[in-house]
């Protein structure tokens, strides 16, 4: 299975490309599939997000700054941007509002409170007759961190964020790609 803050599409694609079943967590657990031929589950209530968004275009406008979507008319639950304005002057902005601010490291994201990766791994697990203990989670940033803890086995590698080194199982010696094998390799030789 794979997870990540990206859009389902994507993530699809990716899956058929390594040869997966299509079971995958996308905008970072606020839409995720059981297989290629399952419907999307949708958890998150993507109307406040954009009304977020809007008002952090309008913020920023004022400032003279253009916001950079990622993938909107792909998304279904989440709203996601570049990192090109401060992560602290975006959660101001609206702290008012029932929106979690995720700072990805790549992008940030506006979500509805309560959903995460570790959230959907939780629902995904059930409607596959599986538990998320079931599971090794590999991740690289806080978006990582409930999925983590909900997965029986947790790694991240050598460039990980330092909460979710503090939570893991296994923090590789290795950074990126090089770590995300290394992990791998590590769990087959644990769990076979």
């Amino acid at each position: 299975m794979l997870a990540s803050g990206n859009t389902l599409c994507f993530l699809d694609s990716v899956a058929r490309m390594i040869g997966t079943d299509g079971a995958v967590i996308g905008e970072n657990g606020g839409v995720f599939q059981t297989g290629f031929d399952g419907r999307p589950h949708i958890t998150g209530d993507r109307s406040l997000c954009l009304y977020a968004y809007d008002r952090l275009v309008s913020h920023f406008k004022e400032q003279e700054i253009t916001l950079l979507p990622y993938s909107m008319e792909l998304r279904y639950a989440d709203v996601a941007f570049a990192r090109t304005v401060p992560v602290d002057e975006v959660v101001s902005v609206v702290s008012d509002l029932p929106i979690r601010v995720i700072d990805t490291g790549f992008a940030i994201h506006l979500q509805t409170p309560g959903i995460s990766k570790g959230s959907a791994l939780a629902e995904l697990a059930s409607l596959i007759s599986l538990t998320p203990g079931d599971f090794v989670a590999v991740g690289d940033s806080d978006n990582d961190i409930e999925m983590l803890e909900a997965a029986g086995y947790g790694i991240t590698m050598a460039n990980g964020s330092k909460k979710l080194k503090k939570i893991a199982d296994l923090v590789t010696d290795q950074k990126f790609g090089d770590g995300f094998s290394e992990g791998l390799l590590s769990a087959l030789e644990r769990f076979s």
